[in-house]
């Protein structure tokens, strides 16, 4: 089963840490109390960066650290090969907000990563968080609390105004993970469901999808195939989005009648899932539920 619950201990190596956005997020997330032990960087090894050692290679870097979580900054034509190098040092947790991954590639990965027993979160993703703990990725802190919502999003955006909204209404989360909005991709909403069914810090869940594709039916039979008793929400953008325009993510494409607004609330609601309409809706829904 996924696990994506980290702690202020878990070790964290950062590929691609020297970097200007590296640089920037290594800082941000070591700030929030992210462990990062260690940085991968060819042309800087043997130095360090406010502190924390800079290694040659990913191999290197996991024997002298014991790590075995990686969150990379690296661009979009160098992602595979900084996964491959991972996969292949022991890494079983990598994060990958990098957008624009080619689609071979991310098939590539896809396939790699699911043969290894690797838990993989990206392309195009704004990370994960266990609030109060550690982050991987550049989620807002004014976003995230401590609390018993666990929330999976396509959309980094709207994701974090309803992590805001529900946060000053005193909702917090448990674990929030970034899915991203590209077709081929690591985790999907349906493969945390398991994980989200055991935890006993998570009370209820959100998703945050679109329309387009077929994760939120996906996510809708898993919730059904589980048996997923704790309450489940849903906010989908998209419900008034023209046909024929070119809009969103790279996964946002809907053919025929599956993949639109009312396709995936009639398959959610089948499921039990509540879906809600607006960000006013879903803050209200969701806070009088968990109050109770």
């Amino acid at each position: 089963m996924i696990n994506p619950r980290i702690t202020r201990t878990t070790p964290v190596i950062m590929q691609g840490i020297t970097g200007r956005a590296g640089q920037s997020h290594f800082r941000l997330m070591r700030a929030y109390g992210t462990n990062i032990v260690a940085g991968v960087s060819p042309r800087a090894a043997g130095g360090d960066l406010d502190g924390v050692p800079l290694y040659a290679s990913c191999a290197e870097a996991v024997n002298k650290t014991d790590a075995r979580t990686s969150i990379m900054f690296v661009g979009a034509e160098q992602l595979l090969a900084a996964i491959e190098e991972a996969v292949a040092a022991g890494v079983k947790l990598i994060v990958t907000p990098t957008e624009g991954m080619p689609i071979h590639d991310a098939l590539k990965a896809k396939r790699l990563t699911l043969s290894a027993g690797v838990t993989w979160i990206g392309p195009s993703t704004p990370g994960m968080v266990v609030p109060g703990e550690a982050k991987l990725g550049f989620l807002p802190d004014t976003t995230l609390a401590p609390g018993p919502l666990g929330i999976m999003s396509k959309s980094g955006t709207l994701s974090y105004e309803s992590g805001y909204r529900l946060v000053q209404k005193g909702i917090g989360q448990s674990v929030w993970v970034g899915v991203g909005g590209d077709p081929v991709k690591g985790v999907r909403f349906a493969d945390l469901v398991p994980f989200y069914a055991a935890d006993a810090q998570t009370e209820a869940v959100l998703i945050i999808g679109e329309i387009g594709g077929a994760e939120e039916e996906e996510f809708a039979r898993a919730v059904t195939a589980n048996g997923f008793k704790k309450p489940a929400f849903a906010l989908i953008a998209g419900c008034s989005a023209p046909e024929g325009v070119n809009m969103g993510h790279a996964g946002a494409l809907v053919h025929g009648a599956h993949g639109t607004y009312l396709a995936k609330k009639s398959a959610l609601e089948a499921a039990g899932v509540r879906v809600f309409g607006s960000l006013d809706e879903m803050t209200r829904g969701v806070v009088a539920a968990l109050r109770r």
